[in-house]
Formats: C-alpha cells, sequence, structure tokens
C-alpha cells in the first residue's frame, strides 16, 4: 500500500496508525510538492524523517512545470493523483490510501451544491474507488471527523504540520471552512452533509444499474463500430435512466469527456422529444455524432476531424483512466 502523507494531521496519523497496524502488506509513504510555498520542501522532509523513524520507505514527488493562473486546486490535485499513481505503479502497490475525513466530505458536498451538480456530484468522495487496472483508492477516515485525528496525535505528542492554504480565501474550500459554524448552526452539519453523500451515493447507485440493465436490451454495436440504441425504447425510460443510458453510450462509443448540461440539452431537449415526434435528429457530443433514423435508431459514430483542430484529448480522467460518466464526482 502507497500513504498519500502532506504532513497535516491528518495524514499523518494515517501514516502513524497504519504503521501500528500493518500487517504482512508492505508499506510505503508519498509526499507530494507542488513547489508551491517555500516551506513545502521542508516539510516533505520531515515527512520523510517520520517514515523512516517508522521503519517506512519515503519518496517525494515534486509537480514540476509552469502552474496555472486559474483553477489552481483543481491542476494541483490533477498533478497529486496522476504522480501518486505513477509513483504506486512503479513500486507494484495495488491500493493508495489517503486521509480525506468527514469534514473533507462536507465541504465535497457544499462545493457541488454550490456547483449545481446532479446526484452522483452531491455523493462526494467514496471510501473506495478504482483508479486503473490493479490499483484502486482507499480512504479509511472518510467517516471520522478531523478533531479526532488532531487530537490523536496530539495525544502521542505526533508532531504535524498546519498548510495556511487551508485557510487561505482566494480558495472555496476555505471560505466554506470560515463559514462552518454559521452553517452548522442552520443545520448544515458535517454529519448531516455525510448523511447526504451517503444517501446519494445509494441512489445513484440503483440509477446507473437500471441505465446498464436497460443498455443490455437496447444497445448493438454495428460491424462499422458505431454503437446503436432502441430510441423508443430509451423514450419509455425515466428521463434519469435516459440520461445515463446515453452517457454510459458515449463511453462505449469512444467519445471524450463532457459536460452534463451538454448532455441534458442533446437528450431531454433534442433526442427524446425528436424520437417521440418521429423528427429526424443529428448532433454532435463529446467527438460523436448522436443521429436518428426513420425507425426511431440511435446511432453514436466517431465524428470526422475538424479542419485546423488539434488531436482529439483522450476520454481520460486525472488519473489516466476512462472518463467517469459526465455526472459523475469525485475529488
Amino acid at each position: 500500500m502507497l500513504l498519500a502523507v502532506s504532513g497535516g494531521p491528518d495524514s499523518t496519523a494515517l501514516m502513524h496508525a497504519a504503521a501500528v497496524l500493518r500487517s504482512e502488506t508492505p508499506l510505503a509513504v508519498a509526499t507530494i510538492d507542488h513547489r508551491l510555498r517555500l516551506e513545502a520542501a521542508a516539510e516533505a522532509d520531515a515527512v520523510g524523517r517520520a517514515a523512516a523513524s517508522l521503519g517506512l520507505p519515503h519518496a517525494i514527488l515534486p509537480w514540476v512545470g509552469e502552474k496555472p493562473h486559474t483553477g489552481l486546486q483543481d491542476a494541483a490535485r490533477a498533478a497529486r493523483y496522476r504522480l501518486l499513481a505513477a509513483h504506486a505503479a512503479s513500486l507494484g502497490a495495488e491500493l493508495i490510501l489517503t486521509a480525506h475525513t468527514r469534514d473533507d466530505q462536507a465541504e465535497t458536498v457544499l462545493m457541488r451544491l454550490a456547483a449545481g451538480s446532479a446526484l452522483a456530484g452531491l455523493a462526494g468522495m467514496r471510501p473506495e474507488r478504482r483508479l486503473g487496472p490493479g490499483l484502486s483508492l482507499g480512504r479509511p477516515f472518510l467517516g471520522l471527523d478531523k478533531a479526532i485525528l488532531v487530537h490523536w496525535c496530539e495525544a502521542r505528542g505526533i508532531p504535524f504540520v498546519r498548510d495556511p492554504s487551508n485557510t487561505d480565501p482566494r480558495y472555496s474550500r476555505a471560505r466554506l471552512r470560515a463559514a462552518a459554524e454559521i452553517l452548522a448552526a442552520e443545520g448544515l452539519t458535517n454529519a448531516r452533509l455525510a448523511r447526504l453523500a451517503e444517501r446519494a451515493a445509494r441512489d445513484e447507485a440503483a440509477l446507473i444499474q437500471a441505465a446498464e440493465d436497460a443498455l443490455t436490451a437496447m444497445a448493438v454495436l454495428g460491424d462499422d463500430g458505431a454503437v446503436r440504441l432502441d430510441g423508443l425504447a430509451l423514450c419509455a425510460l425515466p428521463d434519469a435512466v435516459a440520461l445515463r443510458c446515453v452517457d454510459l453510450t458515449i463511453r462505449r462509443a469512444g467519445g471524450a469527456g463532457h459536460r452534463l448540461e451538454r448532455l441534458e440539452r442533446l437528450v431531454l431537449t433534442g433526442l427524446l422529444p425528436a424520437l417521440r415526434a418521429g423528427l429526424p435528429v443529428r448532433r454532435t457530443l463529446a467527438g460523436l455524432i448522436v443521429s436518428t433514423d426513420a425507425r426511431g435508431r440511435i446511432t453514436l459514430r466517431t465524428a470526422p476531424p475538424r479542419k485546423n483542430a488539434g488531436p482529439a484529448a483522450p476520454a481520460t480522467d486525472l488519473l489516466g483512466n476512462a472518463d467517469p460518466p459526465a455526472y459523475i464526482g469525485d475529488a
């Protein structure tokens, strides 16, 4: 297992607890140096010394290259997971553990609410998810409050650092933390927001299963590589299931990532009304041409390359794996 340790109280508790509880599974530690703060290098070195005292190998993974002027935290997160996945692969590790807490989950749900996310976005972070062939991400502390881990470290005299960016008002997560007491007084406690995430994840899983079952009956892969759907059968489904059917089909047809709003326009205001009225449709989305015929079939095929366009972006997520559905979010 590879432990992602920044030196803060959460990940420091993760490292020490894992060292105490380890069985025969080899453990390794990695720290990302985003090279955004001068203190980061010294903090990463301190994690290395702490890991060595526990008998654990440690690596510092630097995020090199120019940093974006906007969306810095999203870009840092993408780099972080890419670096961790690559290092895990080099070690032959099958599991990466991070120290996300219930506080982090609550903040994620609030951010998704503010962004108008759908059900899967409100499900927040998953306790475990697959990152790629033979590699998973686990979050063993997702049900614990951060305060518990801080107290655990303090009670044992285990030193940790506090990242000043966690309170930097330039970042949305920091602003949400500053408003936590006000939100909790109105009932938006971490516990209730985490419960919302659990319920959203449960219901989203049921909708995904319904979409996969429906696709088994209505999807056909043609000899020409195109994917075809029974449009009339799609019209008979609830909108929420129909959206997920088309989204899953886009991935099977080799489509790229796309936003939920575009998927909703394609399906809810394009395909379904046209099919019910017997009208033809021809749209493009995610590098695919989506069209209907007189028999009510929907065909999805790769669109020809546009003139003066660069190479199409692959349908991958932040780790280089197949993109999750448009309505799925994770942090």
